[in-house]
């Protein structure tokens, strides 16, 4: 019995002895203060206002994967340079658009030419270089919905803003 009891009383303290001890963990919350994220001066690029004056500027179209100015849209631009001419005050912001197919990285690039295109034919119409300003939106503002050569063709294009 004695040897039961002596058995028993080492088994307990076995078990006692090693029974898992759960460590109490203090959750310590650390607060980062924000940093003021303040850009230079010379970095912000300025704000272009969309003016509202009677000066309607008419978009032009591309063919396929091309930058090339059509032959009939050649008019348009002259009678958009007539209208830049006619209100010196007033920029011109130029936005080349794509179709959907092509990737993006490509579509903006695409995008880009066919702005630079219409600008550098207004700079050969008379209008100077400082009043033109392009920009690329490549797929992303499709101005007819659609996935035929319809919507395509007329997504494909030079759209112009007038600025202060």
């Amino acid at each position: 019995m004695i040897k039961k009891l002596a058995l028993m009383g080492i088994s307990l303290i076995v078990l006692v002895s090693c029974a898992k001890k759960e460590a109490k963990m203090q959750e310590e919350i650390v607060v980062v203060p924000e940093e003021e994220v303040v850009a230079k001066e010379d970095t912000i690029p300025p704000v272009e206002e969309v003016v509202k004056i009677p000066l309607e500027l008419s978009r032009i179209h591309f063919d396929f994967d091309k930058y090339d100015i059509r032959l009939g849209d050649t008019k348009i631009l002259e009678k958009n340079a007539e209208g830049l001419k006619a209100y010196p005050e007033v920029r011109a912001r130029i936005e080349g658009h794509c179709d959907e197919r092509g990737t993006n990285e490509y579509n903006l690039a695409l995008g880009e030419k066919r702005a630079a295109a219409a600008r550098d034919y207004l700079i050969r119409l008379g209008i100077e270089k400082e009043r033109i300003s392009v920009i690329s939106f490549g797929e992303e503002n499709p101005l007819v919905p659609g996935h035929n050569e319809s919507a395509w063709a007329k997504n494909r294009r030079a759209e112009f803003a007038v600025l202060k």
